[in-house]
Parts: structure tokens; sequence; C-alpha cells
């Protein structure tokens, strides 16, 4: 399971030119769900963003979680992040879940933040969305979370 983070002032996704979700400033996920993943490797993901220090103290430090500086998450189901782009000129997404599936385990990701007292909005899942943001740093993380194994 891999979780790109965007550090983030505000960020909005729309369906339809409707706001489904909306930010101000927190991180931005990107959550893609692996073939293999399980509901283990969707609260390990989780209980590592929420902990994951990207946000600066008052000595200028990234020291701080989204928690301690009361920000929020806007997670956003993304399964190209399952591609395969070691050959050739198109990506494969043989490795990617299947959306149902997918989509229970990224329902779990966003409980398990929740139950970490984050404030959590979503995009769509499955929906084409548009997403916008104004990220801060600009600061971007790639985390992820190996199947079965809970290696990082």
């Amino acid at each position: 399971m891999k979780a790109l983070l965007q550090r983030v002032d505000r960020a909005q996704v729309t369906v339809n030119k409707e706001v489904v979700g909306s930010i101000q400033k927190g991180l931005l996920i990107y959550l893609g769900c692996c073939k293999f993943d399980g509901p283990e490797e969707a609260k390990k993901l989780a209980r590592r963003v929420a902990g994951y220090r990207l946000f600066a103290d008052q000595a200028g430090r990234t020291n701080l979680d989204v928690n301690q500086v009361k920000g929020e998450v806007l997670v956003v189901s993304q399964f190209t992040l399952s591609a395969d782009t070691r050959k050739g000129r198109r990506p494969s997404f043989d490795s990617a879940m299947e959306p149902s599936r997918a989509r229970e385990l990224v329902e779990l990701f966003c409980q398990t933040l929740r139950d970490l007292d984050l404030v959590v909005a979503e995009g769509a899942f499955g929906e084409e969305m548009s997403v916008a943001s104004v990220n801060h740093g600009p600061a971007t993380y790639l985390l992820e979370i190996k199947p079965h194994t809970g290696q990082t």
C-alpha cells in the first residue's frame, strides 16, 4: 500500500463541478492499494501517516505531525500509484487491487486516521476527480507498506 503525502495550505476535490472534499492546512494523501494489501497494511500505513513529522516547529525543524499542528487530511484514492513503470512506454496495472476490495481498504485507512483524532475529508472513490491544492514547501513524500511483511 502506498501513500503519497503532500503538505498543503489547502486542497479540495471536485466531481462534476461539485466539491466533495476539502481541507485547510494539512496533508493531501493520494492512496494506492496493491493486489496483496490487506487490513493490517491499511492500519499500519494510517498510523505511520498520522505520526509522520512533516511540519515545522518553532525552530523551523520538521518535528511536528499533522495532529500537532491541528491539520486536516484529504484522502484521494489513486490506483495509478500501483503502476509498474519499469518497462516500455505504457504503465502496467497488474499489481493494482480490484476496486471493491480497494474501496474497503481506503475506508479502513480513513477510519483509522479518524480513530487517531484526525479530521479526514475524502475524494470520491472510483470517480473522475479534479484535485486542486496549494502545496507548502513544496514537500512531497512517498510512504509504502509492503504486503504481508509490514516492511517499509
